[in-house]
C-alpha cells in the first residue's frame, strides 16, 4: 500500500468517527434521565469488555498490547489520555443533558485551532500566516461570548483543550488503538465501579431499577463510545495533526444542526457573532492547508 492509499484510509477512518460524534447527541438525549456521572460509569464498563474482544479477535492482538506496555513511557501517558478522555465525555455529556449542544459545538469548532498551537508547542509545527489569520479570528470569536455574556465559554473551551490533548497523546504514544483504548477503559473501570457502587447504596441508580429500556440504552453506551475512538486513533496514526483537525468540522456542525433545528436551543445575535468569526477563522485555515496552494506557491517562488 502506498503512502497516498494509506492516508485516505486514515481520513476515511476520521470521517466516520467524526460523523459518529456529531449525531451521538442523540442518544445521551435519550438517557437525559440518567446522572451524567451513572453514564460515564456506563460509558467505561461497557467499553472495557468490548475493547477486550475486539483485541482478542485481532491476530496478535495481545502480543502487540503487552510489547506496547513494555516500552518506556506508554502507561503512564494512558493513563493521562484516560483522565483527559474521561473528563472530555462527562462534560459532553453534562452539555447535552442541560441543553448547551451549541456550546459543545463551538468546542468542537475551535479544536482544530487549538490543534496548531499544540503542533506548534509539542510537534516543533510552525504555523503559516493564515493559519495565524484564523487563530486570530477564533480568538475575537471567544473574546466577543466573554465580553458580551455572564463570561468565558467554560464547556466549549474545556472540550476544546481536552479533545485535542487527548488527541496529540494518542498519536504520539505507541501503541494500536483498541489496545490503548483497552488500557484507557481498565484503567478507569475501579472509578466506575465505585461510582455505581455508591449510587446503588445510596438508592440513586437506574441501571436495573429504571426497567429495561434505559439499562438495554446504558448497555449499548460500549457500541457507541468504543467503535467512534477506535475510527479516531486509528486515523489519527495515519493522517497529520492539520488533517485530522480539518476532519473536525464534521462533529460540531452536526452538532450544531441538532442543537438548532432539532433541539431549539436559543441562537443569539451575540452566538451568530462569535459562530461567524470561528466559521471565518475555519474557512481561512481550510483554504490555506489545501494541497493545491502548496506547489502553486513553490512554483511562484521558483519563478
Amino acid at each position: 500500500m502506498d503512502d497516498s492509499q494509506y492516508d485516505k484510509r486514515g481520513v476515511l477512518l476520521a470521517v466516520a468517527a467524526f460523523a459518529w460524534w456529531g449525531l451521538v447527541p442523540i442518544y445521551f438525549k435519550s438517557v437525559a434521565g440518567v446522572s451524567p456521572l451513572e453514564v460515564l460509569a456506563h460509558r467505561v464498563l461497557w467499553s472495557a469488555p468490548l475493547a477486550g474482544l475486539l483485541l482478542a479477535l485481532q491476530g496478535g492482538g495481545f502480543a502487540g498490547l503487552w510489547r506496547g506496555l513494555a516500552r518506556a513511557g506508554v502507561l503512564r501517558t494512558l493513563a493521562l489520555s484516560s483522565l483527559l478522555i474521561a473528563g472530555n465525555w462527562l462534560l459532553f455529556i453534562h452539555a447535552v443533558d442541560s441543553g448547551q449542544l451549541l456550546q459543545s459545538s463551538l468546542g468542537y469548532f475551535v479544536a482544530p485551532l487549538v490543534n496548531v498551537l499544540l503542533g506548534m508547542a509539542f510537534l516543533g509545527e510552525r504555523p503559516g500566516r493564515w493559519q495565524w489569520v484564523a487563530l486570530g479570528l477564533a480568538g475575537l470569536g471567544t473574546l466577543n461570548l466573554i465580553l458580551r455574556q455572564d463570561g468565558p465559554p467554560w464547556i466549549a473551551l474545556t472540550l476544546a483543550g481536552s479533545f485535542s490533548l487527548y488527541g496529540l497523546l494518542r498519536k504520539r504514544v505507541a501503541i494500536e488503538s483498541v489496545a490503548g483504548l483497552f488500557i484507557e477503559t481498565l484503567l478507569l473501570a475501579p472509578l466506575s465501579l465505585a461510582w455505581l457502587g455508591y449510587e446503588a447504596w445510596r438508592g440513586g441508580l437506574v441501571f436495573g431499577h429504571g426497567g429495561g429500556g434505559p439499562s438495554l440504552l446504558l448497555m449499548a453506551a460500549g457500541v457507541i463510545t468504543t467503535l467512534p475512538l477506535i475510527w479516531f486513533t486509528a486515523g489519527a496514526r495515519r493522517i497529520p495533526l492539520y488533517v485530522l483537525g480539518v476532519c473536525q468540522y464534521i462533529a460540531p456542525s452536526l452538532q450544531f444542526l441538532l442543537a438548532v433545528w432539532v433541539y431549539g436551543e436559543p441562537f443569539t445575535t451575540v452566538q451568530l457573532t462569535t459562530f461567524a468569526l470561528v466559521w471565518t477563522g475555519l474557512a481561512v485555515f481550510v483554504l490555506a492547508g489545501l494541497p493545491v496552494w502548496g506547489p502553486a506557491r513553490s512554483r511562484r517562488r521558483a519563478g
